[in-house]
């Protein structure tokens, strides 16, 4: 399996070494013939930010493949899914043992989530540096 992650997308800006990338983020089942008939089947596009590090002669519009460590991406999905259900899940453990209200207990490990999103916010520059894409051209590949 690859340890690199690609998606291709176009060149909306670029400022210094750093192009923003617009990308169409498709569900696993786009790509079927009955996605018109189907609920499931979805895309969405995102604006990306990527380094170009091998100084490419880029411009807005032009087609590009973005590239990131398959690790980063499974950072991501701990960080962002994971973490905050374990926290939620235990801290609803915890709370169903002193709080005999459901709604309460559930609101309250609910409400746990607040001070770890505060938390990933205090360190965004952190993380930044830590989830970083790459831009190169498809002739590169």
């Amino acid at each position: 399996m690859s340890q690199i992650i690609e998606h291709t997308g176009k060149i909306l800006t670029i400022n210094g070494d750093t192009a923003k990338v617009l990308i169409t983020q498709n569900s696993a089942c786009s790509g079927c013939h009955a996605k018109s008939a189907c609920t499931a089947a979805d895309s969405a596009e995102k604006i990306i930010d990527a380094i170009n590090i091998n100084n490419i002669s880029l411009k807005a519009g032009d087609d590009v493949i973005i590239y990131g460590k398959r690790s980063v991406g499974l950072k991501a999905v701990l960080l962002a899914f994971v973490i905050p259900f374990l926290l939620i899940l235990v801290s609803l453990f915890v709370l169903r043992a002193f709080i005999d209200n459901e709604a309460v207990s559930g609101t309250i490990a609910l409400a746990t989530l607040i001070p770890y999103y505060i938390i990933l916010s205090l360190f965004r520059d952190k993380l930044k540096s830590d989830f970083q894409f790459y831009v190169k051209t498809s002739s590169d590949t």
